[in-house]
């Protein structure tokens, strides 16, 4: 149970991370889309933004290994012992194109390395949605339906959290075509329309984010 407990603890430290880091990219990335003030300055907000940005990301990574532990060790799941360490490295490599990705971001590399990383979730998405919902129907290969369900759950916010990191990068475009032309009504456009999707979407995060929590903590029976 020490095990558990300490996979517990750090699962909780994860979702606060995730819950908490979103809020500051939210408001941080206000001005962004503010022509009021100078490129300048709008681009060290999209860089606190950035900054802010990677504990979320480094959050909800996080959660999808912390979860399948737990769950191993409750046998939600028939994935055993000997599957956890394979799991834990390709964790830890998934981590660390994300983390190269922040390294290098603004840079052709960075939006590189970000593609990969985007690559990653193109997999694990469908995975979690269709083993959850096969779980739901059979009970299997996740034993408990508010497990499943939250598997599902998670894998929708990864979409879209998905959506989020797409507008990230749109800004990195937008910016350099600022940079480099100057001022330009259609381009600033892009940025109101991209921000004020994501901020709609933020809202939609935030409640999967606590229905992620409501039925890690009430774990019901349906």
């Amino acid at each position: 149970m020490g095990t558990y407990l300490f996979l517990k603890w750090a699962h909780i430290l994860a979702m606060a991370y995730w819950l908490g880091g979103e809020w500051g990219v939210f408001n941080a990335s206000r001005p962004v889309t503010d022509i009021k003030l100078s490129l300048e300055e709008r681009r060290r907000h999209m860089e606190t933004a950035y900054l802010i940005d990677i504990l979320p990301r480094t959050g909800i990574i996080l959660l999808l290994p912390l979860g399948l532990h737990m769950g191993s060790i409750m046998t939600y799941h028939p994935l055993g012992a000997d599957w956890i360490i394979p799991m834990w490295l390709f964790v830890i490599i998934w981590l660390s194109i994300t983390f190269t990705a922040f390294r290098y971001r603004g840079t052709d590399k960075g939006l590189y390395y970000t593609k990969i990383d985007e690559a990653v979730r193109y997999v694990i998405i469908p995975l979690l949605i269709g083993f959850g919902s096969y779980s739901l129907m059979t009970g299997w290969p996740f034993t408990a339906s508010w497990y499943a369900a939250k598997a599902i759950i998670y894998a929708l916010l990864l979409v879209i959290g998905l959506l989020l990191r797409f507008i990230m990068r749109e800004w990195v475009v937008l910016f350099r075509i600022l940079d480099a032309e100057g001022p330009n009504s259609e381009v600033e456009n892009r940025l109101s329309r991209s921000l004020a999707f994501g901020r709609l979407l933020a809202y939609f995060y935030w409640i999967g984010i606590a229905t992620v929590a409501w039925f890690g903590v009430f774990k019901p029976v349906f």
